[in-house]
């Protein structure tokens, strides 16, 4: 779960790296979202996971 959010702060890290006014550029439009989205994906395969 540590990873999952390491994804997640890494993608809001990219948002906030956007130079264009607002982050209305490639990283604060496409790309960060993207990153986020995995994140929160990791975060619930990672919840339902079962072991065995």
């Amino acid at each position: 779960m540590l990873i999952g959010i390491a994804i997640i702060t890494i993608g809001f890290a990219i948002i906030g790296l956007d130079k264009t006014t607002h982050g209305f550029g490639f990283m604060g439009l496409t790309l960060g979202p993207i990153v986020v989205l995995s994140g929160f994906l990791f975060e619930f395969y990672a919840i339902f996971y079962k072991t065995k």
